[in-house]
């Protein structure tokens, strides 16, 4: 029978377009199915600040990549190995990394993001967000994460549209893929939706890019518990499982860790706090390392600095779910409040509470004005003489229950802030069993022909947790990879 197109990817985020550009060099024609139009395209992606993970040698090899920038010659970067890479991708999971992927994941990402470059997608250093500028007027970059997309997700699905157009690929909005075409066991095209009405597209390969299950409030609560339901959904409400559930229809083995997933502290009180495409990331809490964290019962509840924040944010917002009424407060004073992103504290609409004294901060928070205080005065009475340094693990530490292992000021200083945060779901951690290759895989650990999975789709990388940047990266390793041999 005729086939409409010698490749269908699902999914026009970084990974799907990843997959495509890969195939459309090797001279196969692509058809790119997404759901979204206009200014819903681009899956989660869109909603990313663009930080992608890469093993480099330091600012010197960068350069032969990254935009230009007048800031360079008084940065300082520290070269991230990749051992170092995949020492964090090991720790931040507790070792539930799957090995095999792990390795062409730290191996790829920084030749992949050079191919991206290659192909127009411009990179930056990302100075707002992974470094801080010391008092001579230099900066330091922390924690492994130093690149990013000029423009945010929002210029990463710019740039990969522009690609797709010279490389002609045929971009189709608008288009929700609801199942797969086999014959004789083998995938031959997808069924999609568009206009209401029912499409039949034919291919010799389907790459599936279509996201996780995070927006689908029944599949969380099913997979991830009952109070996942109530979550606040970050990026796409177009990511409802259509696609894992296709796969596993025509006998796909599950992959990875159905019951975790990425989420992070996001502004609980803004009115627009759901799929919000002017802010995107913005909505997120992530200065957190700098002040404390209490519950409704004005008590702390875990470890503020414990380890930089690319390595606890994207779990810290399951600790809050778990909370009384799924709400916290991040808690600063008049010393650390200029320490905080202005990017995210200093947005329109930023749900702030600020107070003159700590007993008036308590009862704008609406909680217990006596254990609040006496909360934050044994906070303050535990904490060393050590000198705060935000770049480093400064052992700047508080000796309470639970401690605070860095990063610890006492909050004694009027005003005081408050930042009232909820859990920001972002993206599951299952998905579909595959190969290094992509091919997705069946129970008894058999390629099914002409399918191929990439991106939040493919499960094994991650599990409770991410070291940060690494779900670009991995959308873009494995993108590639599928698009190179479908």
């Amino acid at each position: 029978m005729h086939n409409d197109a010698d490749v269908i990817v699902v999914g026009g985020g970084n990974a799907g377009f990843s997959a495509a550009h890969a195939a459309a060099e090797r001279g196969r024609s692509v058809i790119v199915l997404e759901r979204g139009e206009g200014p819903t395209a681009g899956g989660n992606s869109f909603f990313t600040a663009g930080a992608t993970r890469i093993a480099h040698e330091g600012l010197e090899q960068l350069q032969e990549f990254v935009e230009v920038d007048e800031r360079h010659g008084a940065s300082t970067v520290p070269p991230y190995s990749p051992q170092d890479y995949l020492d964090d991708l090991e720790r931040v999971t507790e070792g539930r990394n799957d090995p095999e992927l792990s390795a062409v994941l730290v191996a790829e990402a920084q030749p992949t993001l050079r191919w991206l470059a290659g192909l127009g997608l411009k990179y930056r250093l990302m100075y707002e967000r992974q470094a801080y500028s010391r008092p001579d007027g230099s900066f330091l970059f922390w924690g492994g994460l130093h690149v990013g997309n000029v423009g945010g997700g929002e210029g990463l699905i710019a740039d990969h549209t522009a690609v797709a157009e010279r490389l002609g690929e045929d971009v189709r909005y608008g288009h929700r893929a609801r199942e797969l075409v086999v014959e004789d066991g083998r995938v031959v095209g997808v069924v999609a939706e568009h206009d209401g009405q029912r499409v039949t597209l034919r291919a010799e390969s389907v790459v599936l890019a279509a996201g996780g299950f995070e927006s689908d409030a029944a599949l969380r609560a099913e997979h991830l518990g009952e109070r996942w339901a109530a979550a606040k959904v970050r990026g796409t409400a177009f990511n409802v499982g259509d696609m894992i559930r296709a796969g596993l229809d025509v006998g796909a083995a599950k992959g990875g860790d159905w019951s975790s997933c990425h989420s992070v502290q996001w502004d609980a009180f803004h009115p627009e706090n759901e799929g919000n495409l002017e802010l995107t990331t913005r909505l997120t809490r992530q200065s957190y390392p700098l002040g404390i964290l209490v519950n409704r019962e004005g008590r702390r509840f875990l470890d503020e600095g414990a380890d930089f924040r690319n390595y606890t944010y994207a779990k810290y917002g399951k600790v809050i779910l778990e909370q009384p009424g799924s709400l916290a407060f991040q808690v600063f004073d008049a010393a650390t409040r200029p320490l905080l992103r202005a990017e995210e504290y200093e947005m329109p609409g930023v749900s702030e509470l600020k107070a003159d004294s700590l007993e008036e901060l308590a009862a704008l928070m609406e909680i217990p004005v006596e254990e609040f205080v006496r909360t934050v005065e044994e906070f303050n009475a535990a904490t060393n003489d050590a000198e705060l340094d935000p770049t480093v693990k400064d052992g700047k530490a508080s000796a309470v229950t639970p401690p605070k292992s860095n990063w610890a000021s006492p909050i004694a200083e009027g005003p005081f802030y408050a930042y009232p945060v909820t859990c920001g779901i972002t993206f599951t951690f299952g998905g579909l069993k595959g190969d290094v290759e992509g091919r997705v895989l069946d129970e008894d650990g058999t390629a099914i022909p002409g399918l191929l999975v990439c991106g939040e789709m493919l499960g094994g990388l991650f599990s409770s947790n991410y070291p940060g940047g690494s779900g670009l990266a991995a959308g873009a390793v494995f993108g590639r990879r599928a698009g190179s041999i479908a």
